[in-house]
């Protein structure tokens, strides 16, 4: 698979759609024509923003250099120290050098535009020394730390920006993987939680522990969370309190870097999980009221406190908001070599709503005043910069709300992500596992939801993510075997439980890759059924780390039927790449049968059948399928799977015909248990496996 075209890639005059991008936009999607005039101003918009941020003949990745700057720096013989502060009086620092006083030779200087700025000799400061800034402001005063500090360190309680600047910086080796050619398969880490030890873990463990485990299981991104430093561990690294430094609790920018170096001399991506949908309320650490101010990076008021999150939210109508959150983007493209970004909760973003507790059930909704206009063309101009700055990173949208756009190229129109999450795929695995009996399944429905994407923009699918582990959740494995998962996952024992679990376990994986569209994500540990939820160290558990940690040993066991989930998904993994699927390609339905509870479906020139009904086996079950003869490439019922191995894998399958010459290929089916067959010869005229069509009515 292909990157996408960038604007950069897509001059109107190569490109039809581009002379006339709203056209395209509504040919691909008829209910967007009565938004053809929002759709167009939005483009204005974003274009009008995009000129008043590089006049004067500057481009964004030039205006998108806070980080360099601002914070601190070293410059000759001297080290600089400068900071936006617009509603402060004073600004002193602080650390050991001044025995953490206030002292007057420490003194910022007031520049234009709100700028402060200090001058130190070289010798003042060294490499790993703490300090603080000291802010006053009309009214009061506190502690903070800079707004773009590299390096943040917890000092017993207290959080210190710290001088990084290591006599020998690390150097990378290997060069960034090339444009994915394959499907996208997605492997989501946490490297705080990777290890098995009930701790925190560190990214030099990661590097060398989880990082072979991943190339091992066949992904090829890895997507990170937690990587920007946040105070409260227990947020999973979602309230983000300095964004330019690297989490140290985890380690040193320069292992991170090592550990991001080493993926990529394994053939790896690595995609950041970037969070610019809102901040932490941390005041001294953080950067929600840094000058004293509530409305400084953060909306005034109630606008600016986030209901659900307990956050601050980004004004994205200041320059110096996106000027900031641009310069992230870059730094960490740059600095770290990350290969793209998975933007988290851009729903949050777009709507004043936020998305919460909110059914999107009309387009109206799309355009109503209730998106927030700034923020969508902030994340236009995010994808423009990651793109100009990078051609080939990736970057994913996590919304829910199905706003039409997100994934199409900036030049047509769209907000130009490479791809968005397909996240009702996942809801509908919980809905059915969760609240409806096996037998009452119902397979039209499955089919639609696993299907419903907009077909003009990249998606990826999962059938869990991180979130449905989190604490008040439940992992799809324990959901379907609860308890037993501590005492009756033995291949000694026989359990009907954990049979189901199992069987569950593998269709839904295989029918979730096979019909996403292009991409997938797994969450690590899940690929094996890794059980338990995920709960971070906090107060309501005693500060354990029991659930905040990976249990890698269950894998290999033989004598665990962890170790048949880990082969099947590697199996099942390998079997994607080698039929280049998720492929970006319409899947077509050949049979969804209500009665049987069978869904069959054809995908990248293989034939899908499923079999969810949880008692009855088929002999002789007539799939549709194009005339020719087929051999099974793949089987969920392997006994290496876990399954029975009643399949043989020598049978070669013949369609038969009937008497209006429709074309039918007799499977042997067992309950729950799926067979991916392919064709042994290419058909003849007429209907084809890989074509729309494959057989006569």
């Amino acid at each position: 698979m292909s990157r996408r075209a960038s604007p950069a890639d897509d001059p109107a005059g190569d490109d039809p759609a581009a002379a006339d991008p709203i056209g395209a936009r509504i040919a691909a999607d008829p209910l967007l024509a009565p938004y053809a005039a929002q759709i167009r101003d939005r483009m204005q918009r974003t274009r009008a923003l995009r000129r008043r941020l590089v006049a004067d003949g500057r481009s964004l990745r030039t205006i998108a250099d806070v980080h360099e700057r601002f914070g601190l720096h070293r410059d000759g013989d001297e080290w600089v120290l400068r900071e936006w502060l617009p509603n402060a009086t004073a600004v002193h620092v602080k650390g050991p050098f001044t025995g953490w006083r206030v002292e007057p030779g420490f003194a910022f200087t007031r520049k234009a535009n709100g700028v402060f700025e200090l001058r130190l000799p070289a010798a003042t400061l060294k490499h790993g020394d703490a300090f603080r800034l000291r802010v006053r402001w009309p009214g009061g005063e506190g502690d903070r730390l800079p707004a773009c500090t590299r390096r943040a360190v917890l000092d017993g309680r207290n959080w210190n920006a710290e001088v990084w600047a290591p006599k020998a910086p690390y150097e990378f080796v290997h060069p960034r993987p090339t444009p994915r050619t394959r499907p996208l398969l997605v492997y989501e880490t946490h490297v705080g939680m990777a290890q098995e030890d009930a701790r925190i873990g560190t990214f030099d463990e990661f590097r060398t522990e989880t990082l072979p485990r991943i190339r091992d299981a066949g992904y090829d991104t890895l997507q990170i969370m937690g990587l920007a430093e946040h105070a409260y561990y227990a947020s999973f690294g979602y309230q983000i309190t300095s964004f330019f430094a690297a989490s140290s609790r985890f380690g040193t920018p320069d292992e991170l870097k090592a550990l991001i170096d080493a993926a990529h001399g394994m053939g790896l991506s690595v995609l950041m999980d970037l969070v610019h949908s809102h901040c932490a309320r941390n005041e001294v650490e953080g950067i929600a009221r840094q000058d004293g101010s509530d409305r400084q990076y953060v909306h005034p008021g109630a606008r600016g406190l986030h209901p659900a999150w307990g956050s601050c939210c980004f004004d994205y109508g200041k320059r110096e908001v996106l000027e900031f959150l641009l310069s992230n983007c870059r730094y960490w493209l740059e600095e770290f070599r990350v290969d793209g970004f998975r933007f988290d909760g851009v729903t949050s973003m777009l709507y004043s709503h936020h998305g919460l507790a909110h059914v999107f059930a009309s387009y109206a909704e799309y355009f109503d005043r209730e998106v927030d206009e700034d923020a969508l063309a902030y994340l236009t101009l995010a994808n423009e910069l990651v793109h100009e700055l990078a051609p080939a990173a990736i970057t994913i949208a996590e919304d829910v709300s199905g706003m039409p756009g997100l994934a199409v190229p900036v030049a047509r129109g769209g907000a130009g992500f490479d791809f968005r999450f397909a996240m009702g795929v996942a809801d509908e695995w919980i809905r059915l596992v969760k609240d409806v009996p096996d037998e009452k399944w119902s397979m039209e429905k499955l089919w639609y939801e696993l299907t419903n994407r907009r077909r003009d923009e990249r998606t990826i699918a999962y059938a869990e993510s991180h979130d449905q582990a989190l604490v008040g959740d439940q992992t799809l494995i324990f959901r379907l075997v609860g308890e037993r998962m501590y005492d009756r996952m033995s291949v000694l024992t026989q359990d009907l439980v954990v049979d189901r679990g199992i069987a569950l376990h593998k269709l839904i994986r295989l029918a979730t890759l096979a019909s996403a569209g292009d991409g997938y994500l797994n969450f690590m540990g899940n690929e094996f059924g890794h059980p338990d939820w995920i709960d971070f160290p906090r107060e309501g558990n005693d500060f354990s780390h029991t659930h905040a940690r990976r249990q890698w040993s269950l894998r290999p066991d033989p004598l665990l039927r962890y170790a048949h989930l880990a082969a099947f998904d590697r199996a099942l993994i390998e079997l994607a790449r080698a039929h280049g699927f998720p492929d970006g390609e319409d899947e077509y339905l050949l049979l969804a049968d209500e009665k049987r509870h069978v869904l069959a479906f054809l995908r990248a020139g293989l034939l899908f059948a499923c079999n969810f009904d949880p008692l009855r086996s088929y002999t002789g079950l007539a799939i549709p399928a194009a005339p020719g003869d087929y051999r099974v490439v793949f089987d969920s019922d392997r006994a290496e799977f876990g399954g029975h191995g009643r399949q043989d894998p020598a049978t070669v399958h013949s369609t038969h015909t009937d008497r209006i010459h429709r074309h039918f290929l007799p499977l042997y089916l067992p309950a729950r248990t799926a067979v991916v067959l392919s064709p042994l010869v290419a058909a003849g005229p007429g209907p084809t496996l890989s074509g729309t069509r494959f057989a006569s009515d």
